[in-house]
């Protein structure tokens, strides 16, 4: 199938009809992924209109089973690396890349928005309508169709354009209780910073056009280097700019204040889908902006990411340490917190590819990480959401005693505990620790791998006081958890693939071999 686009070649020869200089084929296999989630997205729009309010629950079960159809549409393109929307007179350079980088990511966009799906069933079956189901599915839909675009794009305009896609529903999935002054303050909060950031970053994508006269990241990777004397200033300006901007979307330090009161404010399936999806987004953009556009620049990127990684981790678990646990909505703080010491151990791999000869393997060091937090991190909110639904305010000590009442849903939490401090049995996460620490030694920044190993001590504690909660004697009668399917379904895929990838954790880096370059 073709579709017509305009094109800054010379007027066409002859022998080169003018409509075949204008017509570009469309590999919709590459791209349907994303566009399934999207198409889903308008029809659970459309469908809200004309279903009963009885039946509102099959719109979330639309969702699920578009979700999985798109997931499963990135099985066939495994075989091979495939491109699309590329300028007609050279078809090297395109604005859609499915590479084994793409994939991985958008396995995990997915796979995370899936999850996120299931929690959300139980979640808008307890809010008794007090959440707009139809909105709710939509916007989470249009959210994950935009995350799982980023990783495909190759020129900055697209590349922005994802970033954005995925990020406004999410402003409208924080504060998308009516009335709730405590969500309406999250959403604001996560707006401001989010604009911002988009601010920034434009910006200095504008300054990086004008600097190289293209948007094409390969493009602009070739021509930032020669760029005339007189653009020096303009373009290391631009890299700057650009850097802050994803900065704010990846929730390094000093850019992080939003996080806690968002993560709280949020309906605690979206907590986790920002904790998780939102990170994979802003990770996966400063990767192709970075190490993809900006090789010639890492003198610049470099120093920058190591410092970010450094304070990003420290705050972070200095911020979960400092938790107090009969604290209203702690439980959520705590893992708030946690995720932006996580996002600075994301960090370290992706600094690290501006001083090593093998980027790409540092690269996939991030990706592996990147897979295992997913996966455990899900893990984690999935119990909190079953905690939830007898403890509405999700204090650290509501687990006390959880054992008693729910072993199952103990041990597993126990499990995603420990996979995120790195102790056995959480075997993936030790090996998630040890592949980022080895890609820093590498890469010559010891002082930056004993900040981790610090910092990794530091996540101990906290992690540890938690678990050793979940077995203590309960204080009074412990409190029956019925567990829903839906729910049932999330805590048994985060358990299955935490517990599966600790038993193998070598295909995770297999897994994640990113083919960028």
């Amino acid at each position: 199938m073709s579709i017509l686009v305009s094109s800054a070649q010379p007027l066409a020869s002859p022998a080169q009809p003018l409509a075949a200089n204008l017509v570009q084929s469309v590999d919709w296999q590459a791209i349907a992924p994303p566009t399934i989630t999207a198409v889903v997205a308008l029809v659970v729009l459309v469908a809200d209109l004309f279903v009963d309010e009885r039946r509102k629950a099959l719109l979330g079960w639309l969702s699920v089973a578009g979700l999985a159809a798109a997931s499963l549409l990135l099985l066939p393109l495994l075989d091979g690396d495939r491109s699309t929307f590329c300028l007609t007179g050279d078809a090297d350079v395109c604005s859609y890349t499915a590479d084994r980088f793409t994939l991985v990511i958008q396995f995990l966009v997915l796979g995370g928005a899936l999850l996120t799906a299931l929690l959300s069933v139980t979640t808008l079956k307890d809010a008794d309508k007090r959440l707009p189901e139809g909105e709710y599915w939509f916007l989470l839909l249009s959210s994950a169709a935009g995350a799982a675009l980023l990783p495909a794009s190759r020129d900055l305009a697209t590349l922005i354009v994802a970033l954005e896609v995925a990020s406004l529903p999410a402003f409208a999935l924080v504060g998308i209780r009516h009335g709730d002054r405590k969500s309406s303050e999250a959403a604001l909060k996560f707006f401001l910073s989010s604009v911002t950031a988009t601010a920034v970053g434009l910006m200095g994508i504008s300054f990086v056009y004008a600097s190289t006269g293209t948007l094409y990241l390969t493009q602009v990777a070739d021509r930032i280097q020669h760029v005339d004397g007189q653009l020096h200033t303009l373009a290391q300006t631009g890299v700057v700019l650009t850097l802050v901007g994803f900065a704010f979307k990846t929730a390094a330090v000093p850019f992080h204040f939003w996080v806690p009161d968002t993560y709280v404010g949020a309906p605690l399936p979206i907590a986790a889908y920002l904790s998780v999806v939102g990170k994979a987004v802003g990770f996966s953009g400063l990767i192709l902006v970075t190490v993809v556009a900006l090789p010639s620049y890492a003198d610049v990127w470099g120093p920058a990411l190591a410092v970010l990684a450094a304070l990003t981790m420290t705050v972070g678990n200095l911020g979960a340490l400092r938790q107090q646990t009969t604290r209203a909505y702690s439980a959520v703080r705590l893992l708030a917190w946690s995720s932006v010491g996580q996002a600075g151990y994301l960090l370290v791999p992706i600094a690290a590819a501006a001083y090593s000869d093998d980027a790409e393997r540092s690269v996939g060091s991030t990706v592996a990480y990147a897979l295992m937090y997913a996966a455990v991190n899900l893990g984690a909110f999935a119990v909190a959401a079953l905690v939830g639904r007898t403890r509405a305010a999700n204090r650290i000590t509501d687990y006390r005693g959880l054992y008693a009442s729910n072993p199952l849903a103990a041990l597993l939490l126990a499990f995603f505990l420990l996979c995120l401090a790195g102790l056995p049995p959480g075997i993936i996460g030790l090996f998630a620790k040890v592949t980022v620490f080895s890609a820093a030694v590498d890469a010559g920044l010891g002082w930056l791998a004993v900040v981790m190993a610090v910092n990794v001590v530091i996540a101990l504690f906290y992690y540890l006081q938690w678990t050793t909660l979940l077995f203590r004697a309960p204080e009074g009668e412990p409190v029956a958890h019925r567990v829903p399917a839906p729910l049932t379904a999330a805590l048994a895929l985060t358990g299955v693939l935490g517990i599966a990838l600790s038993g193998a954790p070598q295909l995770v880096l297999r897994f994640t071999d990113t083919g960028l370059f």
